[in-house]
């Protein structure tokens, strides 16, 4: 892994930190800016992001999603199915 790969994956862990706390402060426009940002680093440097914040986040509107705050998550024959707020579904099997 080359230097510029590890600069970018600290950044992309660096920003989900901050979505979620950004998240948790009720500022839900900045936590989709650092969304945006993070996806974009990622797209930039040929990356994948994070399992863990790539289930977290909403592929239509950038937000990072909280269960019970502005997502539901339901099991359904195998699989967690997330919606979010705006209405997108994100189907995951059981990991």
């Amino acid at each position: 892994m080359t230097d510029e790969e590890t600069i970018a994956r600290e950044r992309i862990e660096r920003l989900q930190s901050m979505a979620r706390e950004a998240v948790r402060e009720g500022r839900d426009e900045r936590a989709r800016e650092y969304v945006r940002r993070a996806r974009r680093i990622a797209e930039r440097h040929r990356l994948r992001l994070p399992r863990d914040f790539s289930h977290s986040i909403c592929r239509s509107c950038d937000t990072f999603l909280v269960p019970g705050n502005n997502a539901r998550v339901r099991t359904q024959s195998g699989h967690v199915v997330v919606t979010c707020d705006c209405g997108e579904q994100a189907r995951y099997p059981y990991a």
